[in-house]
């Protein structure tokens, strides 16, 4: 997820159960041209991306934990820069879509939407109401099937007596 990075050893972090981990170099992460972190290290052996609280609030941003969402405001104008799900006890954040407080939902998932909105109807049965104009409201998408719909596996499954 580096933009950049140069590699120099520069010291150790300390985890929250007091096991260290090396520090190999230092970079920026995120997109050129939405979002970029500078200052990251590179540790070896983490094997999951963490965000340093503490550093984000010491460069101007202001961070705000609810019990389900963690959102991360830009310093200067007080909009929402990143929101996290929490997952278990962690916050969890995808820094290669930042997103905005108003638009949480993409034109994927859009698609799925609609198949959960009407019946769980299938895929197809979706492109033949559109391409006949049978329904007033829904958008002109192209819909697939690109993964299975839960619900619907749940709903197929049965048990021998």
């Amino acid at each position: 997820m580096f933009l950049s990075i140069s590699f120099k050893q520069e010291g150790h972090v300390t985890y929250g159960d007091n096991n260290k981990g090396r520090i190999l170099g230092r970079g920026s992460i995120g997109d050129k041209d939405i979002l970029v972190i500078h200052y990251v290290l590179y540790v070896e052996g983490l094997k999951h991306n963490l965000l340093s609280i503490s550093q984000l609030c010491d460069k101007g941003y202001q961070v705000m934990f609810k019990p389900n969402t963690c959102e991360i405001y830009l310093p200067n104008t007080k909009e929402v820069m990143l929101v996290g799900k929490r997952v278990n006890n962690v916050y969890l954040i995808d820094i290669s879509s930042p997103c905005s407080i108003g638009c949480l939902l993409s034109k994927q998932d859009e698609s799925w939407l609609w198949h959960r909105r009407i019946a769980h109807i299938h895929m197809n049965h979706l492109n033949k109401l559109i391409s006949r104009d049978h329904v007033i409201g829904l958008p002109k998408l192209k819909f697939e099937r690109d993964h299975i719909c839960e619900a619907c596996q749940k709903g197929k499954q049965w048990k021998t007596s």
